[in-house]
């Protein structure tokens, strides 16, 4: 090969038109326009450069790419826009919140029979919050970016012209390595934005760490403390008891982080893309229209209609979720009673559940809606099982997931409550016959 006829390099603008004519079906297209694109005399020889080029490329791509996102790159665009503003926590917080964390503990013994957590709560900067979560994100994002990476890939194999069935495979997996790499800039801008909102681990309904260890991010909590003029020390309190009080549920629960996280990624393994969707986007993917693919992704509107089995699941996965919340809210609210600013303070938490950074990221990775309105109905449950069954036997119903009351049991506490209370020793039965005792 001449050294005129090297390779120099693709033009990106040049080739985003080809891969979208491509994408629209346009069979005018031939090798000859892929060469000039490149810059390369139209022959063999270059072709073959070219071709190489492109499969070098293509392995780098997929090489940092794991389930169709490129986990590097969201890691990257997260903790770019963590850093925007973020700063490590200080001294003074750190000693703020060990103060707040030792009152916590006292009022959550006096409202819950599930034990302390040792471990001190895990303080952290925006950033560390990025990199704590990610894993979590990365298990549960999965699916739905390699169908997303697969779908686009095979939308351009179809219209491929065919003077390019050569091309087909790497362009194939050009578009594999471009969903996955649109999909983890989305994901990660995502992360980023919650990175700035989140005040504790809690705040999404997913525990971080296999440790169910208790986490505060104090940078956004002192943001919040200052955005609706609260009390700082009565506020540190009240948000410390709130995590603490998720930890404890889920330390004493060791079952129920899985099964929240098995039944999603269950759930997600039923997601398909709908073609139709597909089809129209890649009628609007040009370099003139490069928001296309993210605004679809942010959107949900990928996603084809759910089926029965994911209904009943999505069903199961939204009680489970609200009744987490529905306790710790009612377990809280047991604590803070001597609390002066409480009800502001539970104020600020019913409008932020409104506006949950959690649901908005919910609804873009797997189309699930986390309703405030369920929530608020679990604690209203939660509320007359405390008043009428005692503290120790509605923590009791956590200690295996098939004494959890069910959706219809939220919507008919009276009746829940008398199949619990029948017979006197009817839970403690219950309990013995799960356990096998």
């Amino acid at each position: 090969m001449t050294e005129e006829n090297q390779p120099e390099g693709i033009d990106p603008e040049e080739f985003a038109k080809f891969l979208s004519e491509l994408m629209k079906g346009n069979g005018s297209i031939d090798p000859a326009e892929l060469a000039k694109i490149a810059g390369l005399p139209n022959d063999p020889v270059a072709l073959n450069a070219l071709m190489e080029q492109l499969q070098k490329a293509l392995v780098q791509g997929e090489s940092q790419t794991v389930a169709g996102v490129n986990w590097t790159l969201a890691e990257k665009q997260a903790l770019t826009a963590a850093r925007q503003g973020g700063f490590a926590v200080s001294e003074k917080q750190k000693a703020a919140l060990r103060e707040a964390k030792l009152m916590a503990d006292l009022w959550l013994d006096q409202s819950t029979n599930l034990g302390a957590v040792i471990q001190e709560p895990k303080l952290v900067s925006r950033e560390l919050w990025v990199l704590d979560a990610l894993p979590l994100f990365q298990s549960l994002a999965g699916p739905i970016a390699e169908r997303v990476a697969e779908a686009l890939s095979e939308n351009l194999e179809q219209n491929l012209p065919d003077e390019l069935d050569d091309l087909a495979k790497g362009a194939r997996g050009l578009m594999r390595s471009a969903g996955g790499t649109l999909f983890a800039m989305q994901l990660g801008q995502t992360l980023g934005k919650l990175s700035q909102e989140v005040i504790s681990g809690g705040d999404i309904g997913l525990p971080f760490y296999v440790e169910s260890r208790a986490a505060l991010v104090p940078q956004n909590l002192d943001a919040l403390i200052i955005e609706n003029s609260l009390i700082q020390d009565q506020a540190l309190i009240f948000f410390s008891i709130r995590e603490l009080a998720h930890s404890r549920l889920f330390r004493h629960s060791r079952w129920l982080r899985d099964s929240i996280i098995a039944q999603l990624n269950n759930y997600a393994q039923g997601i398909s893309i709908d073609s139709d969707a597909m089809t129209q986007l890649a009628q609007e993917i040009s370099p003139e229209n490069a928001e296309a693919l993210r605004s679809a992704l942010e959107s949900g509107e990928l996603l084809a209609p759910r089926s029965d089995e994911q209904l009943v699941a999505l069903a199961a996965i939204e009680n489970l979720l609200a009744l987490i919340e529905g306790w710790v809210t009612v377990v809280t609210e047991n604590s803070v009673k001597l609390l002066p600013s409480a009800g502001v303070l539970e104020e600020v938490v019913r409008r932020r559940a409104n506006a949950s950074p959690a649901r908005a990221t919910f609804s873009t990775l797997i189309g699930l809606d986390l309703r405030p309105k369920r929530s608020r109905e679990a604690a209203e449950f939660w509320r007359e099982v405390t008043k009428r069954l005692g503290v120790e036997n509605r923590d009791r119903l956590w200690d295996h997931p098939d004494l959890l009351p069910s959706s219809e049991d939220i919507d008919n506490v009276d009746a829940f409550i008398k199949r619990i209370s029948s017979g006197g020793d009817q839970l403690d039965q219950d309990l013995r016959d799960l356990l096998g005792e």
